[in-house]
């Protein structure tokens, strides 16, 4: 008989979830929250477990990772736009399907019959990262990933809810993780990957605009307290990128180019100087919603391109973060250091723009060299 206990009224969570990996090893299916429907689940290392899961999942199974890095274990030469979803919709609601023949690494080490259900008749091989913490946490206490239900098929109502899940698969369930409704009431986006080529297979909760905008290059613009240099870089860079590619600054994002800000000790929410604004609305660049934020990790693991104000900031993220060496850069071609303008004149504002204008023109002209 199906058990559901219900995670946030348990007396130690923790032992529902040691419970579940416990249920998983021993080749019973366990049933989880996500954030788009709940889900049932098989270790991959299982022969039973996924034997049980194939006769009830018709075949269409997803590997649940744990995170988008151990996406690289099982396709070594990702595309460079798969790996920009990896970093920017995992943890959420994307199903990322790649070519059999493009699988490498650790897909290989796992049982045939885990392969098989995995592959099925469709030669691709789909992988997610949900968006849940219970999933999660018994994923980090896995040896391997979990094989789930996919949660594309249109032909019938998703789970939304324990009770639900527990009357689609009965007593094939030994245990279902109760964490109320699931947060959205649409499926996961599916996309499949052809060599460097995606195309949409079905669009759930991410649009194709979005998935188009997930894919764009990503400058942000690091400084100390988002509100001088690195705001009057956004602005300079935005105006100028789409003035070399004849569109308007709104336009970027749609050309695959999003430009942001940070710094390193800014606070949230903070209005650009009153001289910054001053200064750049000479030439029509408008900073007054400018709204500063500081550097996190998500938003360093986000971008492409991290360019820097000065070679502290530099190294300050980079003693943070030596795996982000090869997108951090200062701006200044000549490692020269962009001075501080903060609390200065006009003209010291001025000569900032001046300044940081001729380094985007120099990066502009290396990105999109004039016709």
């Amino acid at each position: 008989m199906t058990q559901i206990i219900e995670i946030r009224s348990a007396d130690d969570p923790r032992d529902v979830i040691h419970r579940a990996c416990q249920l998983l090893a021993e080749g019973h299916l366990v049933a989880f929250p996500t954030e788009t429907s709940y889900v049932a689940a098989a270790s991959s290392l299982s022969e039973i477990g996924t034997s049980k899961l194939r006769s009830m999942s018709a075949g269409a199974a997803v590997l649940a990772l744990k995170s988008p890095h151990e996406a690289h274990d099982y396709v070594s030469k990702m595309p460079a736009s798969a790996h920009k979803l990896t970093r920017r919709a995992w943890p959420g609601p994307l199903t990322i399907e790649f070519e059999s023949s493009d699988l490498d690494g650790l897909f290989h080490s796992l049982p045939l019959t885990t392969q098989q259900l995995l592959a099925g008749d469709r030669s691709a091989v789909a992988f997610r990262v949900p968006a849940h913490d219970a999933i999660l946490h018994v994923q980090r206490l896995s040896p391997a990933p979990l094989v789930i239900t996919a949660d594309r098929d249109t032909s019938k109502q998703l789970p939304r809810t324990a009770a639900e899940v527990s009357r689609m698969f009965g007593d094939a369930i030994a245990l279902v993780i109760d964490d109320g409704p699931c947060r959205y009431a649409e499926p996961t986006t599916t996309v499949r990957f052809r060599g460097d080529k995606w195309e949409l297979i079905h669009q759930g909760m991410i649009s194709a605009r979005n998935l188009d905008r997930l894919i764009s290059e990503i400058y942000l613009f690091v400084c100390t307290g988002n509100t001088c240099r690195s705001p009057m870089a956004e602005g300079l860079f935005r105006r100028r990128l789409a003035e070399r590619l004849k569109c308007h600054d709104d336009d970027l994002m749609d050309r695959g180019f999003a430009v942001l800000s940070a710094g390193l000790s800014a606070g949230a929410g903070g209005q650009a100087s009153t001289e910054a604004i001053a200064t750049l609305e000479a030439d029509g660049i408008d900073l007054r919603n400018h709204e500063s934020q500081p550097v996190t990790e998500r938003l360093l693991i986000q971008a492409d391109h991290i360019l820097t104000m000065t070679r502290n900031h530099q190294q300050v993220i980079l003693n943070e973060f030596p795996e982000l060496a090869s997108r951090v850069r200062m701006l200044s071609a000549e490692r020269h250091d962009v001075s501080d303008p903060f609390g200065g004149s006009r003209r010291e504002y001025d000569d900032c723009k001046a300044e940081i204008e001729r380094h985007i023109m120099k990066l502009i002209d290396d990105l999109a060299p004039n016709e």
